[in-house]
């Protein structure tokens, strides 16, 4: 294309010199604890015996992804607060916008697919065993990553068709969609539109299946017992605080045309740092199967 541009500066989380200090021990711990507590979860989970319905092979690829996805944004941002040359070739953020999106979208399905599991395990008790084999499971998961790997793909080529030929600086603390349409040294209205119309249809339809299912699963726990409504909610609780903390900045910022891009990069770090390093602790902690599976791999 005509791009004349080899390398972008990425202005960062802010460029106050003591904040940024201030900035890179906070970021380095969250992302020690994003690592090191979903790395947790997929050792226990795959050496854990007890752990091996649908449940936790979802939630073993959940933490998954949650290294992966942190790890594309997370690393390049903790070493900008240190240098004064916040560079990053062209390649390279095309790279970052692919894999943000790439991880970014297969976690959305993941966590979709583990929201239809709650729903046939508590509301399709007797068929759970048939309609959520290994094979199933496993053809949910691939189906994830394709998804995310094809939405990833439009992503970036529609941004690589883009001419670059001035404007290098990235008012953000990774490549994005967004920051760079605004770079880009023609019209990108149409972009933009599509750009809004894949990410919005993708993040809106799973967020309503998401929606739907949790509202059936309380409808049919109307008949049950308070016990039952307790241990159904207690399983389905975590699952939900996950997706609110996942889901609600990624539809502010993908849902509609960017404006306000400072506003942007503050709402970003919930769903690139926050939600993954909170996920590990919030399955862990509200339940009692994957604390005691921890002690005994301790």
């Amino acid at each position: 294309n005509a791009s004349s541009v080899k390398e972008f500066i990425l202005l960062g989380v802010s460029e106050n010199q003591a904040v940024q200090k201030i900035c890179f021990v906070m970021f380095l711990f969250f992302y020690m604890v994003i690592v090191a507590g979903n790395l947790l979860i997929v050792i226990t989970v795959i050496s854990s015996q007890c752990l091996n319905s649908p449940m936790y092979f979802f939630l073993c690829y959940l933490s998954f992804v949650d290294i992966c996805y942190s790890s594309v944004t997370a690393p390049k941002m903790i070493a900008n607060f240190l240098v004064e040359n916040k560079t990053i070739s062209f390649v390279g953020c095309i790279a970052q916008l692919f894999g943000v999106h790439f991880f970014g979208c297969t976690e959305i399905f993941i966590l979709t697919v583990m929201a239809y599991d709650r729903y046939v395990a508590i509301c399709r008790p007797l068929h759970y065993t048939t309609l959520m084999t290994r094979r199933v499971c496993g053809w949910m998961v691939i189906g994830s990553w394709v998804g995310g790997f094809v939405h990833s793909t439009v992503q970036t080529l529609l941004t690589t068709q883009l001419p670059f030929c001035g404007p290098n600086k990235i008012d953000h603390y990774f490549c994005d969609v967004h920051p760079l349409l605004q770079l880009a040294c023609t019209n990108t209205y149409a972009v933009g539109i599509i750009v809004v119309a894949n990410s919005g249809m993708i993040t809106l339809s799973c967020f309503f299946i998401l929606v739907m299912s949790y509202v059936v699963i309380l409808v049919s726990l109307k008949s049950q017992t308070s016990k039952g409504w307790h241990k159904a909610l207690s399983t389905c609780g975590s699952h939900i605080t996950v997706v609110i903390l996942f889901f609600g900045p990624c539809m502010f910022i993908y849902i509609r045309p960017s404006s306000n891009l400072s506003e942007d990069k503050s709402v970003a770090v919930f769903y690139t740092v926050i939600t993954p390093m909170l996920n590990p602790l919030i399955y862990a902690l509200r339940n009692k199967e994957v604390k005691s599976a921890m002690r005994k791999l301790w």
